[in-house]
């Protein structure tokens, strides 16, 4: 007997994002292990991915690739047709809320990119929307499923750390102006006016990562930059670079914790890996990257002493221990696509909805008011009932934040 199918709605699968993880390393990778394993860890339902998009030329040559039988440019007719129960989203930001809406007005479940929309208000308010429809809602979350996250969180839960003092991030690489060799992103993320920005790009990531880590934002103080004025475009042009490319930030977390955390398009890497934090804590210290995570416990930390007219030939590096993986982790990407199809097929919990992408969308104004105003924003605690409230309620949530 065939394993029964769930129809899924793939909006904007010829980007970047949208077609290597979660076309081919999340839906495809499912389809290829026979579908999604549910709970009585026998039972497996089978996955059908229709492809959205406005050329219809690159999605007959993705759907060719790939063997997918079915895509269209009409969003209106998948959305109209029963046999696609989600609705998946990874199209830019500014196309992407005005879609949302229409997926809720049509009743699909809805998994999607974030942030969720332009303004906490519209993200707030689409969190609301699918309450009332009484529509599944998800919001990706890639970087808690990441190895050396994962890793980072089985120490806190173990007790490693004893009590948390700071997290210190850095994530970012050069990203090439355009001119002498082509851009790694796309010119958008340059352009405010188009939805870019290194703010409304990373923070919703480090919102989820410091609230189901260490604890809720309480605060943020941040500083947004444009260090690079003009850059070129896909077609080689040059243009004005109107968005942040670099924003420097410390997060005031709940139960004292400081974290301080970079984030840049303008930086040469000389880190393990493009992303890491480090976290110290009374009894011991971790320095985790996607992957790598390495630890230091009180009774093996050195005792440095300062000395600058002396060449230091302590091997600080070698005083580290990678932390074992002890098991093998898949895509973060598959990962939690898994868990929302249990979530739409039976049920099962999920964690990350629309009013935790809000939240993320409230971070990102924040820091964008903290740099325009040159002063610490206080972030109001945007909970469950929250789901509940009027547009006029977002707008004074904004307001208690100091944000637009």
């Amino acid at each position: 007997m065939s394993a029964p199918t769930i129809g899924i709605i793939m909006n904007g699968v010829s980007g970047r994002m949208g077609y290597r993880q979660h076309l081919v390393r999340s839906i495809l990778a499912i389809r290829e292990q026979g579908g999604v394993l549910l709970a009585d860890g026998e039972t497996r339902v089978q996955v059908e991915p229709i492809l959205v998009g406005r050329s219809e030329k690159k999605l007959a040559e993705l759907a060719a690739r790939h063997g997918i039988e079915h895509y269209t440019t009409n969003l209106d007719e998948a959305l109209a047709d029963p046999r696609w129960q989600i609705y998946s989203d990874f199209l830019v930001t500014k196309a992407r809320a005005a879609a949302l809406r229409k997926a809720i007005a049509a009743g699909k479940a809805i998994y999607t990119e974030k942030p969720t929309a332009e303004s906490f208000e519209e993200a707030l308010e689409l969190a609301r929307l699918a309450e009332a429809a009484g529509i599944k809602n998800g919001v990706v979350h890639d970087k808690l499923y990441l190895p050396g996250l994962q890793k980072l969180k089985r120490l806190i839960d173990s007790g490693f750390f004893g009590r948390i003092l700071s997290v210190r991030g850095d994530f970012g690489y050069w990203v090439f102006e355009g001119d002498w060799q082509p851009a790694q992103r796309p010119s958008w993320n340059y352009r405010a006016e188009d939805g870019g920005g290194i703010i409304v790009d990373m923070f919703p990531h480090w919102n989820y990562v410091l609230e189901n880590l260490f604890g809720r934002v309480e605060s943020v103080y941040a500083k947004a930059v444009t260090e690079i004025p003009e850059r070129f475009d896909e077609q080689g042009e040059p243009y004005l670079a109107t968005a942040d490319d670099a924003a420097y930030a410390i997060f005031e977390l709940e139960g004292g914790i400081t974290a301080q955390l970079n984030s840049s398009w303008t930086t040469r890497v000389n880190r393990d890996e493009l992303v890491e934090f480090h976290v110290d804590g009374t009894h011991g210290s971790a320095v985790v990257g996607l992957f790598g995570c390495k630890i230091q416990s009180r009774n093996a930390t050195p005792k440095p002493v300062w000395n600058p007219d002396l060449a230091d030939q302590h091997d600080y590096a070698g005083d580290w221990i990678e932390s074992p993986g002890n098991r093998e982790f898949e895509n973060g990407f598959k990962s939690q696509w898994e868990e929302f199809l249990r979530h739409v097929i039976e049920d099962a919990p999920n964690r990350f909805d629309f009013l935790a992408g809000a939240r993320g969308v409230l971070l990102a104004e924040a820091g964008l008011r903290s740099s325009a105003e040159g002063r610490r924003v206080e972030l109001p605690v945007v909970g469950a009932d929250a789901a509940d409230a009027s547009a006029e309620r977002a707008g004074e949530a904004s307001a208690l934040a100091g944000v637009r």
